[in-house]
């Protein structure tokens, strides 16, 4: 299949997958006799794999390491699963830090009610002044 089928095929963008080719993720195509890229079901399949690990936020050097050990089915999983756990530890740590975002723009929200106009806008003074609400 060209690249468009695949875009269309993945839901990614041909840029996309172009990009991918280009970083050693995806492995490079057959070339038609007019030069158009051509990629198989196995190309398809690694594309899909891609794609799921970067809805999971895996960065491209850890979705390169997984298409490496993929490739070794009767290795141990261990490094597969420190990997997993690694990224459970960074979302816990960036969930924490948007709860507190959360909680400085409740506070910061109610330094202003709505009737105000905008030179008494208790929310821009606070921002204009370094004062932010504190958790």
């Amino acid at each position: 299949m060209k690249i468009g089928e695949l875009a269309k095929l993945s839901g990614c963008s041909v840029q996309t997958i172009r990009y991918y080719e280009k970083k050693g993720l995806l492995a490079s195509s057959q070339r038609s006799e007019g030069n158009f890229r051509l990629y198989n079901a196995v190309a398809a399949d690694q594309l899909m794999f891609i794609k799921q690990c970067r809805s999971l936020d895996l960065a491209l050097s850890e979705i390169r390491q997984l298409l490496e050990l993929n490739r070794s089915p009767d290795t141990q999983c261990n490094d597969v699963n420190r990997m997993i756990e690694s990224h459970i530890v960074q979302v816990d740590q960036r969930i924490e830090e948007l709860q507190k975002l959360h909680h400085q723009l409740t506070l910061l929200r109610t330094s202003c009610s709505s009737d105000r106009t905008i030179e008494t806008c208790g929310i821009l003074q606070n921002l204009s002044t370094n004062n932010n609400p504190e958790p």
